[in-house]
């Protein structure tokens, strides 16, 4: 299994506001992070603050700027350390990693999917 390139596959298709989110991180933006909370619209969250249209997007993410020309976008989400645990779960299963074409995986990922889980479980650690 490869590091994470940041393609943002997981970011675009997930990063809108279908994701689940908790009361006590809403209550802890609310307090500490009013940047992020003024996304926040009765519980759920990545609303304009101005119009209150819900975003197709999570606000929070950005294309890096590149160091060359030629180089592909790389995603970073600009609320990383305070990201919902939505975000900070994924990926958490193989099947998901091939649903939605990770490119972490590699072929030798797909022979042996419970050795690629276990990668997966011990390259996540620090991110859960």
């Amino acid at each position: 299994m490869k590091e994470c390139n940041q393609c943002g596959k997981c970011c675009t298709k997930y990063g809108g506001g279908d994701l689940d989110v908790s009361s006590e991180e809403i209550e802890m933006w609310a307090l500490f992070n009013p940047e992020i909370y003024q996304y926040v619209q009765n519980n759920k969250i990545w609303f304009e603050p101005n119009t209150g249209d819900k975003l197709n997007n999570c606000p929070f993410l950005a294309i890096e700027p590149k160091k060359n020309e030629g180089d592909r976008d790389k995603f970073i989400c600009n609320i990383y350390l305070d990201r919902p645990e939505d975000c900070r779960q994924y990926p958490s299963l193989i099947a998901e990693m091939l649903r939605d074409e990770c490119e972490m995986l590699e072929p030798t990922d797909l022979k042996n999917q419970t050795r690629a889980q276990y990668k997966l479980d011990v390259l996540m650690i620090d991110s859960r």
